[in-house]
C-alpha cells in the first residue's frame, strides 16, 4: 500500500478493499450479525456494494455502524485520509489531509475526529503487563508556555502545571502504551487507571513522586529512579521508554497539531497511543497500521452535532 495504489483514486475499489478488510470470512449483517449469509443486490437502481440480510431481510452496506457511514465523502478519500493518518509517526494537520484530498478544512477536521475515533480501543483493552515484564507510568502537562501568549492572556500565577491539561501514561517495554487525560495528578486519581490496565503481576516503574508510592506496592516489584538528583537509570529501573513517548507525543502536539483543545484531547492521545502500539519495531508497517484502523471503525459512529447537543450517535 502506498499513495499510488488504486483504492486511494478509485471508491468501487477502496469499498473493495474495505470489505475485505472488514469482512475476511463474508458479509456481516450490522442489524442481525449473521456472518456470510447475504446477497449483494445488483441492477441499475442498486447501489455499488449493497447487500441484503437473508435472516433479518435488512440491507446495508459495508460503511453501516461505521464512522464512515452515511458520508458524502468518496471511501477512495476515507481510505487515503486513514492512511495519512496512521502512516504518519508525530501526525498531520486537517489543513494537510484537506490540501491533499481536495476537501474543506471542516470536511478534514471531522474526518480525522472519525479515523481517531476508529483508532480508540473499546473498553480500554486488556490488562498490560504480566509476570515477567514491565510497565512504566508517568505523567506530563499539555499546553503553550505562558510567556508565549498575548499579553492579555498570560497569568503570572500558571506555574508548572497550572493552566495545563494533564496526560497521565502507562508504557509497556517492548509493547503497548495507553494515555488518559486526568484532572489532577495524586493517588486517588491515578491508583483506578494504573490497577485496572496494569495487571498485579507485573514490574510497575515510576519517578519518585509521591502519589506512586501508595500505589507501587500494590505489584509484584515496584522500582523508582530520582530525576531529582539526575538518576535516569538503575540497573533494569527506568523511565526512559515513557519519557520517549512523551518525546513524541509533545513534537506531535506542538510541531504538527500546534493547538489542542480540552474537549478533544482524548482523542489525540488515543491517536498517537495507536500508532506507537502498532509500530514497525512490533512487526507492524504502515499498511498493517492502516488495515488496523480501518478494522476499528464499527460501532462508532459519530454525527455533526449543534454545540448542545450530544456528539455521540
Amino acid at each position: 500500500m502506498n499513495l499510488t495504489d488504486p483504492i486511494f483514486a478509485d471508491a468501487d475499489k477502496a469499498r473493495a478493499h474495505l470489505e475485505k478488510t472488514r469482512w475476511p470470512h463474508g458479509p456481516v449483517c450490522p442489524h442481525c450479525g449473521v456472518v456470510n449469509e447475504a446477497t449483494a443486490i445488483k441492477g441499475r437502481s442498486a447501489r455499488a456494494g449493497l447487500y441484503q440480510c437473508n435472516a433479518c431481510r435488512e440491507q446495508f452496506t459495508v460503511t453501516v455502524g461505521t464512522v464512515f457511514e452515511r458520508s458524502k465523502v468518496p471511501l477512495n478519500k476515507w481510505l487515503l485520509a486513514t492512511y495519512l493518518l496512521s502512516s504518519s509517526k508525530k501526525g498531520i494537520s486537517a489543513h494537510q489531509i484537506g490540501r491533499t484530498l481536495g476537501v474543506t478544512y471542516k470536511t478534514a477536521w471531522f474526518m480525522c475526529h472519525r479515523i481517531r475515533e476508529a483508532m480508540t480501543i473499546r473498553d480500554g483493552g486488556a490488562p498490560m503487563g504480566g509476570e515477567g515484564k514491565f510497565v512504566e507510568a508517568d505523567e506530563t502537562v499539555i499546553g503553550g508556555k505562558e510567556k508565549n501568549k498575548r499579553l492579555s492572556k498570560r497569568n503570572p500565577k500558571n506555574i508548572g502545571a497550572v493552566g495545563k491539561q494533564i496526560c497521565f501514561s502507562l508504557v509497556e517495554r517492548g509493547g503497548r502504551v495507553r494515555s488518559f487525560h486526568v484532572p489532577s495528578v495524586n493517588a486517588k486519581t491515578l491508583r483506578p487507571i494504573i490497577t485496572k490496565h496494569v495487571r498485579r503481576e507485573s514490574a510497575l516503574m515510576t519517578d519518585d513522586a509521591g502519589q506512586y508510592r501508595i500505589i507501587g506496592p500494590e505489584f509484584a516489584r515496584y522500582e523508582t529512579v530520582n530525576h531529582g538528583i539526575e538518576e535516569y537509570v538503575r540497573g533494569d529501573a527506568t523511565t526512559n521508554t515513557i519519557e520517549g513517548f512523551f518525546s513524541i507525543l509533545k513534537r506531535g502536539i506542538n510541531g504538527v497539531y500546534q493547538h489542542v483543545s480540552e474537549a478533544h484531547l482524548s482523542r489525540y492521545l488515543a491517536e498517537f497511543d495507536f500508532r506507537y502500539s502498532n509500530r514497525v519495531a512490533l512487526g507492524v508497517d504502515d499498511t498493517a497500521r492502516t488495515n488496523e484502523a480501518l478494522r476499528g471503525i464499527g460501532g462508532k459512529r459519530l454525527m455533526y452535532r449543534r454545540t448542545d447537543e450530544a456528539c455521540y450517535a
